[in-house]
């Protein structure tokens, strides 16, 4: 038999043959010939007496079946277009349990899912246990002889369409900030040109620790995107805060949106869109401040919808006690001066959502102490209006998005105000409901809203605000559309 020189193969096959070798153990060489050998076994259980032209087709079918097979999941993962393929590094800590069910939800929307748990993720979970579930090989050693013969790692960095890490602990964020790759997970992290999604878990005090705070920023300017942490009971007795790694539905929405967006699929992909969220707190003295009861979950439900639809977001929120949403871009801001101006740099966007309750007046003047209770009685509070957010943006004639939509929080005569508001601020939409208290809705979780625009008033049933966010995000995308048709 002639000599096989694998040089020679097309380069796709070179690929399914390298992965084969790897996971077996042996080199190019070996793997095709133990095909060779498979193949022809095959082909001896023809029965007797068929013709070359019978058993052509039959050896085929059998040989490409077996070799689908040899090959394993991950190369028929690859072979399939639509699949795309998560590769999920697990770190060292207790919440390392849901990463397992993390790639069973994976799984259940027919993404390959590939698995890397470094040492300290070993101490809670066997490699055996991510593989059952995944269906491949976990990987756990940056020194394999089966898989680093041909640089193991940098085809696991190549071959991946997202990587996820959850949980991401402060030892692995910190080395993710700092372009560390003493490990397998780290040098797969510096080497890949992917997305990447961080799910941050740890004690809070650790998440709040100034070098963790000064890492995170510097992922989120490299591009990383973070889902979570959540809010809750740690594992640590009588411990509780900021720093519960994010629910595995909550991580596979922000797969979706992330990988969805990267493949340009998506009702919104490819746009642009900003949105405004919560309160805005407006300076008495340094303890004092004018605010609203606003708790910005609509408008962190908004964003949260149009980043699942694939849209770039950009997330401006006064100070509420939310998550952030997954999938998009966050600025934090106190006053409404501050969020016009985060809103004025995030321009330029397809489209603008302005769901912040935005405080209309602030003091004229913040005093730099307290100020005390004293003889003359309750003091005198000089007022001066706050700026236009969305006036602002809906007037500017070289920046304006092309969809600019407001909200009317209303206790009386809500469409009125509505259509006199949208004539006023020279907006597209608004988005009218009432807030009265026996209403609920601030606060609260679900709403009741009116559509107005200068076609007419369309009246939506009571809904969950993620109904409410989901049912507009499909009427921007619908309406952008047929704008560019």
């Amino acid at each position: 038999m002639a000599s096989i020189t694998i040089r020679q193969l097309d380069e796709g096959l070179k690929r399914r043959l390298r992965l084969r070798a790897a996971r077996n153990g042996r080199s190019m060489e070996d793997e095709a010939r133990t095909i060779l050998r498979h193949a022809a076994s095959l082909d001896e259980r023809i029965e007797p007496g068929g013709t070359p032209e019978t058993r052509a087709p039959h050896t085929a079918r059998r040989g490409s079946s077996a070799t689908a097979h040899a090959l394993g999941p991950a190369a028929e993962h690859a072979d399939a277009a639509r699949t795309k393929r998560i590769l999920l590094i697990i770190g060292g800590g207790i919440a390392a349990y849901k990463a397992l069910d993390l790639i069973r939800r994976l799984k259940e929307r027919e993404l390959a899912v590939r698995c890397i748990l470094t040492k300290a993720a070993q101490e809670f979970i066997t490699p055996l246990s991510a593989a059952a579930l995944s269906g491949e090989r976990a990987f756990t050693d940056l020194f394999d002889p089966q898989t680093e013969f041909d640089i193991g790692h940098i085809r696991l960095a190549r071959e991946a369409d997202l990587i996820v890490l959850a949980p991401a602990t402060a030892d692995l964020i910190a080395k993710l900030a700092g372009g560390h790759a003493d490990d397998l997970a780290s040098a797969v992290l510096l080497a890949t040109d992917r997305p990447v999604l961080v799910a941050p878990a740890m004690n809070p005090r650790m998440w709040e620790h100034k070098a963790t705070r000064r890492n995170l920023v510097q992922l989120i300017a490299d591009g990383v995107a973070v889902v979570g942490p959540n809010s809750g009971e740690m594992a640590e007795a009588s411990e509780a805060g900021i720093g519960r790694m994010a629910e595995p539905l909550e991580i596979v929405a922000a797969v979706l949106s992330l990988i969805g967006r990267a493949a340009g699929e998506g009702a919104l992909a490819g746009k642009r869109v900003i949105v405004t969220s919560g309160p805005t707190h407006e300076p008495i003295d340094p303890v004092r401040y004018i605010a609203n009861r606003s708790s910005g979950k609509q408008g962190h439900s908004l964003a949260a919808a149009a980043a699942a639809a694939g849209a770039e977001v950009t997330l401006v929120s006064g100070p509420v006690h939310l998550p952030d949403p997954p999938g998009v871009k966050i600025i934090k801001v106190a006053s409404a001066q501050d969020m016009l101006a985060a809103v004025m740099n995030a321009l330029p966007a397809d489209v603008a959502v302005f769901a912040a309750a935005v405080a209309d007046w602030r003091p004229a003047k913040a005093q730099l102490n307290k100020i005390k209770k004293g003889p003359g009685g309750a003091p005198k509070l000089a007022l001066t209006e706050n700026p236009d957010i969305l006036a602002t943006v809906a007037h500017n004639t070289k920046r304006r998005p092309h969809l600019v939509i407001g909200f009317a929080a209303e206790t009386d005569h809500i469409i009125e105000h509505a259509k006199a508001k949208l004539a006023r601020k020279g907006c597209d939409w608004i988005l009218a409901n009432d807030v009265s208290a026996e209403s609920g809705v601030m606060g609260g979780d679900r709403n009741t809203v009116h559509l107005v625009t200068a076609q007419g008033v369309e009246s939506w049933p009571p809904q969950s605000k993620e109904d409410v966010a989901r049912g507009l995000v499909a009427r921007i995308a619908e309406t952008l559309a047929g704008a560019k048709r």
